[in-house]
């Protein structure tokens, strides 16, 4: 009998996060999914560290976060100043400004991963390993 190891609490607020996605963050995804933008593969809900990032390129080392009406401004900025200690860029855009102009925002995101690099902190050149990869 093959026993499931219990999934760990951030892959179950994950699993949470990618099944109750708003209806813009759907919509980006839409967008971004299966290589769509430039060949990059992107990710959706990825915990970073303790936070949960909207959508991640690894190889980029782009985080886009779609910021809702109910964000604080200070809880970002310190989950922006934890991503980028990190190694990420991280790009953000108002819930309104998706709503309004989704190819717009793509555009944007495509000009961040075009963009160089930032100065990656000493050891964290890599994206985090994950199990079983």
């Amino acid at each position: 009998m093959h026993r499931m190891r219990p999934l760990k609490p951030e892959t179950e607020r994950a699993r949470e996060l990618r099944n109750n996605m708003s209806d813009t963050e759907w919509r980006v995804w839409s967008r971004l999914r299966g290589k769509q933008l430039d060949g990059r593969k992107f990710r959706r809900q990825l915990p970073i560290g303790p936070y949960f990032a909207d959508f991640a390129c690894l190889s980029a080392r782009l985080v886009v976060e779609i910021d809702g009406t109910e964000h604080d401004d200070e809880s970002d900025k310190r989950k922006d100043e934890y991503l980028e200690s990190q190694g990420f860029r991280v790009v953000r855009f108002p819930v309104t400004e998706v709503d309004e102009s989704l190819d717009d925002v793509v555009d944007a995101i495509f000009f961040n991963l075009e963009s160089p690099d930032p100065a990656v902190p000493f050891g964290q050149g890599r994206p985090p390993r994950r199990a079983g990869r």
